[in-house]
């Protein structure tokens, strides 16, 4: 079964401007690696240390309370976030954006048809636009 899946996303791959890059459960910061070239796991760490520091991600709400609907302990939800087993999300790429002042445009597939999902930093302000193909358990960078 999974060699007949992983055969099929091969081919997929071959067939799109998708570069894969993911390995085991850090491909949103695989993904966000290819743009950044810090290291995904240094990528890791700077969002992790920005969603800690109760930085903003979303205008209109405090970052531990966003964090909170995810865990009840915000401090929990970032412990975990910063082990390399922990899948990252949306939460994860609204911190990037701000960080690294990107757009992040990623690139829906797991419900074919649905509209592409935009991230911008909190302020507005970006130097950079990326596109991340999502297909609901991964991401993987779209090379231009």
């Amino acid at each position: 079964m999974y060699s007949f899946l992983y055969f099929y996303i091969f081919i997929f791959i071959l067939h799109t401007n998708i570069y894969y890059t993911c390995s085991g459960m850090s491909c949103l910061f695989n993904s966000l690696n290819y743009f950044i070239q810090e290291g995904s796991s240094e990528i890791r760490q700077k969002i992790c240390d920005y969603l800690q520091e109760n930085k903003p991600i979303m205008d209109g709400l405090e970052t531990n309370t966003i964090l909170s609907f995810e865990n009840p302990v915000p401090s929990k939800y970032i412990e975990n976030m910063r082990l390399m087993s922990t899948w990252g999300g949306a939460i994860e790429i609204q911190a990037a954006c701000n960080i690294w002042k990107l757009r992040i445009i990623v690139n829906n597939h797991r419900n074919f048809g649905a509209p592409d999902i935009e991230f911008i930093p909190v302020n507005s302000v970006y130097d950079k636009t990326i596109h991340i193909y999502w297909n609901g358990g991964h991401y993987e960078p779209v090379r231009n």
